[in-house]
């Protein structure tokens, strides 16, 4: 079964005198969750207002379940998506979060007041209180609850668990896990969150410097990145020093371990084995690679796609 995209990004470029972002091809598949990961500055929330037409892009296209973003009235389907930035808005502290809900409310037809208490109740949310009297998690919270009171197709969350506690940060993974259930919905997240990406994502985006390094099925991610230690099966193999590793099926990374070894970081275990088994050579222990890891390999590999 052919799947179907909730988002389609085709050479999106915005330049900034001291940035520049893409060119950005993209495909955000609907059913899933996809998290985009990489380090600060690499474009990541400059993609979230470009899709929701906050801003502007110097070139390319895009649409958003199904609408071509930046033409006609979008009113239509901007309320199938429930968007949590990164930073809260300072403009509506002097807000108790109920007079907020009850002015957000009134955009979407689908707004459920039952769900909006449950989430609170669930989250331990006083929405009596002012929001600049919030604490950074309780306000976090507040703004989860809100965006997904409408039960919106898409969520766009950047940096969902930013200020949670432990207990708080649970909470949140099972209910995007409880969100996710009917099939049809999709989550676009960030996080530097390493557990979170694991227990959440369908689908792995790395984005350094305004550029998608590559987009991976998680599981299979995983899978595949290791790291080698290897050595000659006996005497008569070649000497490590006499081999080329760079030229091996997979491999990444190469450079001597002491002990007559190698270490090898491949981005494709099984078909770098095989090639050791032709060679002769034996593995003597494998290590899997964290998403940090497989993040600066890609980076000194400078791996674009």
């Amino acid at each position: 079964m052919m799947e179907s995209n909730a988002i389609a990004i085709r050479g999106v470029e915005q330049h900034h005198q001291h940035f520049r972002l893409g060119p950005i091809n993209l495909d955000i598949a609907e059913g899933f969750v996809t998290a985009i990961v990489g380090p600060n500055g690499s474009g990541k929330s400059s993609t979230f207002r470009i899709l929701l037409d906050l801003t502007k892009p110097d070139a390319g296209s895009m649409t958003v379940l199904g609408y071509k973003v930046g033409e006609g009235d979008d009113r239509e389907w901007k309320r199938q998506i429930g968007y949590l930035p990164e930073e809260s808005s300072k403009e509506d502290s002097y807000l108790r979060g109920s007079e907020k809900a009850a002015f957000v409310r009134q955009w979407y037809d689908g707004w459920d007041v039952n769900l909006y208490q449950d989430l609170l109740k669930r989250f331990e949310v006083d929405d009596s209180l002012k929001i600049g009297k919030m604490s950074k998690g309780m306000r976090r919270k507040f703004e989860l609850a809100l965006v997904m009171a409408h039960k919106p197709k898409l969520l766009l969350l950047d940096e969902p668990s930013s200020g949670l506690d432990p207990i708080a940060w649970k909470s949140m993974i099972e209910l995007l896990h409880r969100y996710m259930e009917p099939g049809d919905r999709t989550i676009l997240m960030t996080s530097h969150i390493v557990e979170e990406v694991r227990r959440l994502a369908d689908f792995i985006v790395f984005m350094v410097r305004g550029q998608v390094l590559g987009k991976y099925e998680k599981d299979e991610l995983f899978q595949r990145w290791q790291v080698l230690f290897v050595a000659p099966m006996n005497p008569a193999s070649p000497s490590i020093s006499s081999v080329l590793p760079s030229a091996w099926p997979g491999v990444v990374e190469a450079e001597p371990a002491g002990g007559g070894m190698l270490r090898i970081v491949t981005e494709n275990a099984e078909l770098t084995e095989n090639a050791l088994i032709d060679m002769n050579y034996r593995i003597n222990t494998r290590q899997s690679l964290t998403l940090d890891e497989i993040l600066d390999a890609l980076m000194r590999r400078g791996a674009y796609v």
